[in-house]
């Protein structure tokens, strides 16, 4: 049972780091050169690396919860502000998919 938890952790892990990635570089490469999409981009990815250092696990938990919080606050700003593009459409998929995944891990992260 064990290593199917474990199983189950390495898959929800490597979904948020392609998750995050993706959104990422969608916002790196979006409008470019323009700063407000760069800075996005780069939040997230200082968010991920945050998440998974192992220098700053103690703070696992929290960065979680920012990282969520970051990406809610992306969408929220997208409804209000954003192109409605394909791509848009799909990096809010993406960032759904990505806080629901975060949200998951939160919760087998519990003690049982």
């Amino acid at each position: 049972m064990t290593s199917t938890r474990t199983d189950e952790s390495g898959g929800i892990r490597t979904g948020i780091i392609l998750l995050t990635l993706g959104t990422a570089l969608i916002h790196l490469q979006l409008n470019f050169p323009d700063p407000v999409f760069i800075l996005s981009g780069l939040g997230y990815l200082a968010l991920l690396a945050a998440l998974y250092l192992p220098r700053l696990a103690r703070y696992r938990n929290t960065v979680r919860l920012v990282l969520i919080g970051y990406t809610a606050l992306v969408i929220f700003f997208w409804v209000l502000f954003g192109a409605r593009i394909p791509i848009g459409y799909v990096d809010k998929v993406i960032e759904v998919a990505l806080i629901s995944l975060l949200i998951l891990d939160a919760r087998r992260s519990r003690p049982l």
